[in-house]
């Protein structure tokens, strides 16, 4: 009898072992500490988020296997050298997708993703830049920020003047927008003042930088970071007197500034629409606020996004371990995507690999946003 049990147990036991879930690693190196580590866990809060609905859902079947996820996180301090080591410590333990949510990281481990041990690249970064590379194992999500330039020019131009005051973060994503809004300035008439870029991530008084660019006397600033840096600068903008518009780098959300200082501050400005106004947002951010307590961004949003078009990818391809074979799916995977996950009007994936949705952008006015028409560039 005792015999008999002991067989059954051990049955049983191998019965349940064959039927456990395999549990795939995804890789994700990013801000965790210093200043963008609120920029680098509300992009951590979308993966997990996805990853939690996927696992409970039973996970997904790749080539007839139960396979769940588990998220490997790395604080890179926003610092693309560490980003590099991140990358290769994450690809030594068979991780074969890894997310980053920076243009200099991003711009760093590009070259790795296509060596062995190959991995499939999740860009969370706007900057042309990562796309130009031609990379054929990245996968990009957020919209190029060249498609907010010119509007934002125009818009702020037509309403506040034709001088514009420098007080970006000098990252070099940040560099990047500083050129890009300069040169378009230029060449809509406008008039630019000097540079006074500070860096976002380690300055903890903006007011010193503000003042400079203040004494110029500018009618627009240009701004932008993480949005709780940018929330400070434009706080010490408005409280040294300044009246005039702000054109807020894309990296930086209204729906996070406005919990730092009063929405006043923000009229005038012009940056990303926030998620909460995308007619498929509800479903999300009534769930992404029930499990994290705070209010969802584009960083949370899109990386939700990007995490399931992954790991239906995975099941199209019928493989966990290829990246090539997984990018090769990603279009279908998105077009795939049901209405409650899709969130923005997604259509695919481009042949260079970047998620094709719609671009938006707002002003602000008395606290509400106008919506504004921007190019669609691929």
């Amino acid at each position: 009898m005792q015999r008999r049990t002991l067989v059954s147990l051990v049955l049983a036991l191998a019965a349940g072992s064959a039927l456990a879930d395999k549990v795939v690693n995804i890789g994700y190196s990013g801000p965790l500490s210093g200043g963008a580590a609120f920029y680098g866990k509300d992009v951590q809060s979308g993966i997990d988020m996805a990853i939690g609905e996927i696992n409970k859902a039973g996970g997904v079947t790749v080539n007839g296997e139960k396979v769940t996820f588990k998220l490997v996180a790395l604080d890179d301090r926003y610092l693309p050298n560490e980003t590099a080591t991140n990358v290769k410590r994450l690809t030594s333990q068979g991780i074969d997708v890894i997310f980053v949510p920076h243009a200099g990281g991003i711009l760093t481990v590009q070259p790795l993703a296509t060596r062995d041990p190959n991995f499939l690249l999740v860009a969370y970064s706007s900057e042309p830049k990562i796309l130009e590379a031609k990379n054929p194992l990245t996968f990009m999500l957020p919209p190029r920020y060249d498609n907010y330039v010119a509007p934002f020019v125009s818009t702020e131009m037509k309403a506040f003047g034709k001088k514009l005051g420098l007080v970006g973060t000098t990252s070099a994503y940040g560099k990047q927008w500083t050129e890009a809004v300069t040169d378009e300035w230029k060449k809509q008439g406008g008039t630019v003042g000097s540079n006074n870029g500070v860096d976002y991530g380690t300055t903890v008084d903006y007011s010193s930088a503000v003042t400079k660019a203040l004494a110029e006397k500018p009618d627009v600033l240009f701004v932008g970071g993480p949005s709780q840096p940018t929330a400070l600068v434009i706080k010490a903008a408005r409280e040294q007197g300044f009246k005039g518009g702000f054109i807020v780098m894309d990296q930086a959300k209204f729906e996070q500034m406005n919990q730092i200082v009063p929405q006043a501050y923000l009229d005038g400005s012009v940056g990303v629409l926030p998620t909460a106004q995308y007619p498929g947002a509800p479903v999300f951010v009534a769930q992404y606020q029930r499990l994290y307590k705070k209010i969802p961004t584009s960083e949370a949003a899109l990386n939700y996004v990007g995490m399931h078009a992954v790991a239906r990818a995975m099941a199209l391809a019928g493989t966990t371990t290829d990246p090539v074979a997984i990018r090769a799916k990603l279009g279908a995977a998105v077009a795939a995507l049901p209405k409650s996950v899709a969130i923005y009007s997604l259509k695919g994936v481009t042949p260079a690999g970047h998620l094709d949705a719609d671009v938006v952008a707002a002003s602000v006015k008395n606290g509400k946003f106008t919506k504004l028409r921007l190019p669609n560039l691929k």
